[in-house]
């Protein structure tokens, strides 16, 4: 009889586990998506304010302007390479 009442309370620790397990999954999926879309919304706000302001773009980008030959990184969000899971 203590065996059953091992086994179950077992069974029944597994499964909350996994409830709580796949709700942070969850979860983490939609801060990651909603870090990508920020980071995206980040860029196209920036280069249309560098659009607008075409002279303070200008300033800012001598100091960090890269070496000649260095190839120069651009932002492509995830969200539009992965395929949607659903």
């Amino acid at each position: 009889m203590v065996l059953w009442v091992i086994a179950v309370l077992a069974l029944l620790v597994a499964v909350v586990s996994l409830s709580h397990a796949r709700r942070l999954a969850r979860r983490l999926e939609t801060l990651n998506q909603a870090y990508w879309e920020l980071r995206y919304d980040y860029t196209r706000l920036r280069s249309q304010v560098a659009r607008l302001d075409p002279e303070q773009a200008q300033a800012e980008a001598e100091p960090a302007a890269s070496p000649a030959g260095a190839p120069t990184m651009s932002f492509v969000p995830l969200s539009s390479i992965k395929k949607k899971a659903q």
